[in-house]
């Protein structure tokens, strides 16, 4: 009898200790600690089974734990600010393809961030709840927009192989067959009117014609190509519209060869065709005035600099240099120096008028 009670309650014992394995380890602030030669717990009684411990259920893969009530809701509260912001910033002209593309981006990046394995699921949740009455509409342009980019993705071996007008016919055959003809052209309406304007500068640039006869087509152009907008494009984009012509080669080899009266006459009108004012034209007739002596200057002191590396070297001519660089440019000459010293020659540029 007393060598069963013995047995029994060695097993009991070896249970708990197991039991104890089990169970998490307790932190320093843990209450229960014992202290150090305090009397171990008594023994279990004989055939005692020792607490169950508590495993946690593993989660299956790809299956995303269903949040707390409280971050449910903080969800909810982010979800409907976003939907409030995106009908004040959208909701008036949602009707438009370019608009449906602009928000379906803005969501793409949003929730790609958030879910990146299921962001696509979420964002047709988001629009099936904040804007039911387009859903259908929503959904089949954020399909079309998918599978454009991952046409472009796809294909951008083959397109980097064409030709400029290849590329081009390639892209909106795609894009046509995706989207619509009619909505392809709404939602790219930017990149044709800047392809109706960069072929309208290449045109002006191979055909003859006086500075005056382009300025005027160019003028026309501009009017046909933005429509009733083109003078609200003018007076956002004045200097850009301006510089676009005048960067034209034939533009610049008119004016070169131009009396200085003469250049400044046609820099005037250039100006004046873009939208400026009179106080603004008066305000360029000074920089230009500016510029051309600083130009004379230049073309000056490179005719001495190349007078003075002819007769002198080393810290003899990095001396005069020094000085002459002082005399033409005042405080700017040390700017030029460094210039000088990485191997730029500023004056020796091509000149641009109405540029530099």
């Amino acid at each position: 009898m007393k060598q069963r009670t013995k047995v029994l309650w060695m097993s009991a014992g070896v249970l708990a200790l197991a039991g104890a394995l089990l169970l998490p380890r307790s932190g320093p602030d843990d209450a229960a600690a014992p202290e150090s030669g305090a009397r171990p717990p008594a023994a279990p009684a004989a055939g005692a089974v020792p607490p169950a411990v508590p495993v946690p259920t593993p989660v299956p893969a790809g299956v995303t734990p269903s949040p707390s009530a409280g971050e449910a809701r903080a969800k909810d509260a982010e979800l409907e600010a976003l939907a409030a912001s995106l009908r004040e910033k959208y909701g008036a002209k949602l009707e438009e393809p370019y608009i449906q593309i602009r928000m379906l981006e803005e969501l793409m990046r949003y929730f790609q961030q958030r879910y990146p394995d299921r962001w696509r699921e979420e964002l047709l949740a988001f629009l099936k709840q904040s804007f039911p009455e387009r859903y259908d509409a929503l959904e089949a342009m954020l399909r079309n927009r998918v599978d454009y980019e991952k046409w472009v993705r796809d294909n951008d071996t083959y397109l980097r192989g064409l030709d400029e007008a290849q590329r081009r016919a390639a892209t909106w055959d795609a894009r046509n067959r995706l989207f619509g003809k009619e909505a392809a052209e709404r939602i790219w309406a930017g990149e044709l009117r800047n392809q109706a304007m960069a072929d309208t500068l290449r045109s002006l640039d191979a055909t003859d014609g006086t500075l005056e006869q382009k300025l005027s087509t160019y003028k026309q152009r501009l009017q046909e190509i933005h429509g009733e907008n083109a003078d609200a494009y003018l007076a956002r984009h004045q200097q850009e519209a301006m510089n676009r012509f005048l960067d034209l080669d034939s533009i610049q080899a008119e004016l070169g060869g131009m009396a200085p009266e003469e250049r400044s006459r046609n820099l005037r009108a250039v100006r004046r065709e873009m939208g400026l004012d009179e106080e603004a034209l008066k305000r360029w007739d000074a920089l230009d005035q500016r510029r051309d002596a600083r130009w004379d200057a230049g073309a000056r002191y490179m005719a001495e600099r190349q007078a003075l590396s002819q007769e002198l070297s080393g810290e003899a001519l990095e001396a005069k240099l020094a000085e002459l660089r002082t005399r033409y440019f005042g405080d700017e000459a040390e700017t030029i120096a460094h210039e000088e010293a990485s191997g730029f020659l500023r004056f020796e540029r091509p000149r641009q008028w109405g540029r530099n």
